[in-house]
């Protein structure tokens, strides 16, 4: 009896599951489709408003609905696998990401392509938590530090080339697809995908796992759509009453939920988003310096495809290729990033703001100066060292988020990252979207642009300045 007992506590260290390169790749590709979707809709925007005769605010919802569901999911996303497997979450929202992204391909009408949006966002919520959840508990050491790093290039890069594949899928109208193939793609990347994780994703848990926190999931649902969902329809809807009641109830219903979750945490239970989590200066730190660089990021995204096209009035694809520089040069940048970092350290984080932040200002003096003949060409010197700069930043920063997470947490962990980069995105499209629009019938499309890349640059030093309270070393 006792031969019985003891032999399974002998092969547990050795059945420690481990993520090879198969699995590393699958995960990286699940982890690149939200991100591709949340920007691949942008330039194809105006031929969806035509072909569905939507008006600019339900457009809006076509990107908003997607960004706010994505959000307010993500963190019980990575509870749920924590509780009941990575891997079968992992699986179960890939092939929900595939089914709603086929609903989206062939929404017949307007509304019914929001509602879609909104369940892909769900679906996504429930994927993403996984892949960095997988990496943090299936790797280690210096494996764990390459795949942390190929994570944040990998998001990296999906954020800039979204926006180009949406171009050239909207101007190459496969068979017929139109825009609706920058949704219909997915699905056979979704196939091979799954196909890939049940052969190469380990099953990894919490050892320790909580039931689901439901008053934290309902306040941190709450306040989240409290100050998105205003901030993303307000313009649009003319600023009515809901939303001015909407933005003064945020920091109440923030409160409470913080209150809830310290409660929790102070009992001993694990909430949805442990305060005691924030204790770790890493994950503090490299969260708030996410913040001011998702805002500026994604609202330049927004801001300069609809610059491009109804401003300089080029094409999808003109459009998506004016940041192709951005992409390339992220991407080999990126590959430096960490043997960089072993050597200088987190420094490199602010080198690359300085250099991004030389990136944007080449490209505001590029809009004054050459609008409307606005392009690849103009664009490239100040595309190039942005992405340049980006690819200094955005990978280093996460690894720096989840350096000292414990691996019993990391579902936890990378849901409140993952949050916090959405909804910082969901904010930077809304605010300096807000801004750009509001600015363009007084001041002119050229001057809405520049005020707007200048806004981006002070989100940039703003960055540049937190990056220097960062560990200097990364755990």
């Amino acid at each position: 009896m006792t031969e019985t007992i003891t032999t399974p506590t002998v092969r547990t260290p050795a059945a420690t599951p481990s993520l090879g390169g198969l699995g590393l790749f699958t995960v990286l590709l699940a982890a690149a489709l939200p991100l591709i979707d949340f920007f691949i809709v942008n330039v194809a925007l105006p031929t969806i408003g035509q072909d569905l005769h939507a008006s600019e605010s339900v457009l809006e919802l076509v990107v908003a609905g997607y960004g706010l569901a994505y959000a307010v999911l993500l963190v019980l996303g990575g509870r749920l696998g924590d509780l009941f497997g990575r891997r079968r979450f992992f699986l179960g929202g890939m092939a929900a990401f595939g089914l709603t992204s086929l609903a989206c391909g062939l929404a017949p009408s307007a509304w019914t392509l929001v509602a879609a949006r909104v369940a892909q966002g769900a679906a996504a919520a429930a994927m993403l938590p996984q892949v960095l959840a997988t990496i943090q508990s299936a790797t280690a050491g210096p494996r764990r530090a390459k795949a942390m790093g190929l994570y944040g290039a990998t998001a990296g890069l999906s954020m800039v080339a979204g926006q180009i594949l949406g171009g050239i899928l909207v101007a190459a109208d496969l068979w017929g697809t139109g825009w609706r193939s920058v949704f219909l793609v997915n699905v056979p990347v979704v196939v091979v995908g799954l196909v890939l994780a049940v052969r190469g994703v380990p099953e990894t848990r919490s050892q320790h796992p909580e039931p689901v926190d439901g008053p934290g999931t309902v306040l941190l649902t709450a306040s989240l759509l409290a100050l998105l969902a205003p901030l993303t329809e307000g313009r649009s809807a003319g600023w009515p009453l809901w939303t001015w009641l909407s933005l003064a109830a945020f920091p109440f219903v923030a409160a409470a939920f913080y209150a809830v979750e310290r409660r929790a945490d102070r009992r001993g239970r694990t909430p949805l988003v442990p305060p005691s989590l924030f204790a770790l200066t890493s994950l503090r730190r490299g969260l708030v310096m996410i913040v001011p660089f998702s805002v500026g990021f994604s609202g330049f995204m927004f801001v300069i495809a609809v610059a491009l096209q109804r401003g300089a009035g080029l094409g999808p694809v003109p459009a998506g290729l004016a940041l192709a520089p951005m992409a390339v040069v992220f991407f080999f940048v990126s590959l430096a990033g960490p043997r960089l970092v072993a050597r200088y350290g987190t420094r490199v984080v602010t080198a690359g703001a300085v250099v991004q932040g030389l990136g944007v200002g080449l490209m505001a003096l590029a809009a004054w100066r050459a609008w409307p003949d606005l392009g690849l060409t103009e664009l490239l010197p100040g595309a190039a060292l942005a992405g340049a700069g980006q690819a200094l930043q955005l990978p280093i920063v996460f690894r720096v988020v989840l350096s000292e997470v414990p691996g019993a947490r990391a579902g936890v962990g990378s849901g409140v990252m993952m949050t916090t980069q959405q909804s910082a995105l969901a904010l930077g499209v809304a605010a300096l979207g807000t801004l750009f629009l509001s600015l363009v019938p007084a001041h002119g499309m050229r001057n809405a642009l520049v005020t707007t890349l200048l806004v981006q640059l002070a989100c940039v030093a703003l960055t540049g300045l937190l990056s220097l309270r960062l560990p200097r070393t990364i755990g």
